[in-house]
């Protein structure tokens, strides 16, 4: 593995800023590029959403769904702070947190190094390789680095790290952030951290925009020691979290929600496991095999021009060359239903034939 150091966003041939929804803008394409769950959210949650605009008048107040929060990871309520969308979370760690050494391990989302950046600070990268299967390699992370960054699953690699082996990056005096926006798209959430207190500076983000389908609302959390806790709520502007997106997420604590989650992610599995199938059919195709996200990252020669070339047919994939450690030879792919994948590899077929 690879540590490469960068702290000029300027000079970094990759756009951090870059995401997904940039892909489907504007056109009607068949979406393989967001990472948002499709035919959400759920009718009972927006019959929830929508009773709450009632309310609209009062300010915010979160202490039910912070309180729902704590209860579904059977934590104390100081341990939580809600967000709007984890990706708010990343910057409150860049605002409120003293780093003098942050490490990000790549690839994965950019956001994380992006707000860090912005907030003067000088990043350095863990470049986690293809032939590793993008796995961690706890040794490979700077010893005297105070704050560590890691996805699990990793977006957009769809990788599951063993919680044991994020969890030995802990330090005195580090501070070990695990985004684990897609975790509850993991079957029985194996290898989450979320729950456990005995992993010194361990924060654990989570989002509830992807299995929900609530991006536009913004919604997540964080869960992390009550000092951190506190620490990132005095640099979090006055309400940030809407009632609409409070009432959501207390709403997705419930047994029934948390069921409904589990069931989805079982799906997605069956569906991906159809994907890489098809996938696998294809000799100009190199997939990660090991994903167990609702996503998978793919390998092909000339991918911007296939990419190009799906578009043309209506389908619309990720480029892979905004991450770091990967380059233009690299696509990630939503799981959808088996329909829209059979489609997906019907286009795959003729764009690759196209190229040829």
């Amino acid at each position: 593995m690879d540590i490469h150091t960068s702290a000029d966003t300027s000079a970094d041939a990759h756009d951090l800023r870059h995401h997904g929804d940039a892909e489907v803008r504007d056109e009607k394409l068949i979406d393989l590029a967001v990472n948002v769950r499709t035919n959400t959210p759920p009718a009972w949650l927006r019959e929830r959403i929508a009773d709450s605009l009632t309310g609209l008048a009062a300010y915010p107040d979160g202490r039910a769904a912070r309180a729902a929060v704590a209860e579904r990871h059977g934590l104390p309520a100081r341990r939580v702070l809600l967000t709007a969308g984890a990706a708010e979370a990343f910057v409150l760690l860049a605002r409120a947190l003293p780093a003098r050494r942050p490490v990000v391990v790549h690839p994965q989302f950019t956001e994380p190094e992006a707000a860090l950046r912005d907030a003067g600070h000088e990043v350095e990268r863990v470049l986690l390789r293809e032939e590793d299967g993008f796995r961690l390699d706890p040794a490979t992370v700077p010893e005297d680095a105070d704050l560590v960054v890691i996805g699990n699953p990793t977006n957009p690699t769809s990788v599951l790290h063993p919680a044991a082996a994020i969890a030995s990056l802990a330090r005195p005096g580090r501070t070990l952030v695990v985004d684990e926006a897609f975790m509850d798209a993991v079957p029985g959430e194996r290898e989450s951290l979320a729950s456990r207190t005995d992993v010194p500076g361990l924060v654990v983000l989570r989002s509830l925009t992807k299995t929900w389908g609530l991006a536009g609302l913004r919604i997540g959390y964080v869960l992390a020691e009550p000092e951190t806790v506190a620490a990132l709520e005095r640099v979090q502007p006055l309400w940030p979290v809407s009632t609409p997106a409070l009432v959501a997420a207390e709403a997705c604590m419930s047994p029934m929600a948390l069921l409904e989650a589990e069931e989805a992610a079982h799906r997605i599995g069956v569906e991906r496991a159809h994907l890489l199938a098809g996938l696998a059919e294809f000799d100009e195709v190199r997939a990660v095999a090991a994903a167990e996200g609702p996503f998978v990252l793919v390998r092909i020669e000339g991918a911007d021009a296939v990419r190009d070339r799906l578009r043309s047919l209506g389908f619309a994939a990720r480029r892979g060359d905004t991450f770091p450690g990967l380059g233009r030879d690299w696509l990630r792919l939503a799981v959808r239903d088996r329909v829209t994948t059979n489609r997906f590899l019907q286009a795959l077929d003729q764009a690759l034939l196209m190229l040829g």
